[in-house]
């Protein structure tokens, strides 16, 4: 299942696009849109079937003394990516997050306008996905909501080099501090769900800060003009799971 999963994560999200590579048959326009994801493949299926599926409206979240996050931070060699869904940044190794026991390295993050999660029903101008995977294959993504306002640098740092064409990619020359781009705050919303992008495989840890941090309104319709559409999956349902606050 793990093993299964991983290999979903590096499909939906492109990790790295090879010459020899078909392209993923899905988008979020016409007759390739969310709402037929699960009908496009058998692959997909979880897109219509699945019960617990992201991204979700957070609200009633119950409170309780979760796990505090330990984020540890590494600068290291990145690589931006245009791969027809998204804007990703791949990363090197080093950069980790800690629940409790539990220890994950960061892969890549990756931008979804308008947000994908909403918080009390409240849609954000943009949202970014920090995705880690443990050893044994697990996956987690961490949220952040980005709010409008004064122009984020950390984010100028990956803009000035944001590949116009699909499958361009480029060596970010000022990589993106990610330490600095996040919030000084870690509190944050936990939940069970899924990826948000075909094949929508479910067993995903969703931790969504709730804490926003600005972009520029000049920042966000640079990533709407490269992309060309909206890349948010629409909200799902929660089917009854817990948002543990």
């Amino acid at each position: 299942m793990k093993e299964k999963l991983l290999l979903a994560v590096m499909l939906a999200a492109s990790f790295s696009v090879g010459a020899a590579e078909k392209p993923l048959h899905w988008g979020y326009e016409g007759q390739e849109s969310p709402e037929h994801w699960g009908k496009l493949s058998p692959d997909f299926t979880l897109c219509e079937s699945g019960k617990n599926q992201s991204p979700v409206n957070i609200h009633d979240a119950l409170r309780t003394h979760h796990s505090k996050l330990a984020l540890a931070f590494r600068q290291g060699k990145q690589q931006i990516i245009n791969n027809g869904h998204t804007i990703q940044v791949n990363v090197s190794d080093g950069n980790t997050l800690s629940t409790g026991k539990e220890t994950f390295t960061l892969q890549q993050f990756h931008f979804h306008a308008p947000s994908e999660n909403e918080i009390d029903g409240k849609q954000f101008p943009l949202e970014g996905h920090f995705v880690y995977q443990n050893k044994e294959g697990a996956l987690a993504v961490l949220a952040l909501m980005f709010q409008e306002g004064e122009a984020n640098p950390q984010l100028a740092k990956a803009w000035q080099q944001m590949p116009a064409k699909i499958e361009q990619a480029a060596i970010l020359t000022q990589p993106v501090d990610i330490k600095a781009l996040l919030p000084e705050k870690f509190n944050y919303y936990r939940f069970s769900g899924s990826l948000t992008t075909p094949p929508c495989s479910e067993g995903v840890i969703w931790m969504v800060l709730k804490q926003p941090v600005s972009a520029s309104d000049e920042q966000i319709r640079q990533f709407h003009a490269v992309l060309h559409h909206a890349n948010n999956r629409p909200l799902q349902s929660l089917n009854g799971r817990v948002i543990i606050d």
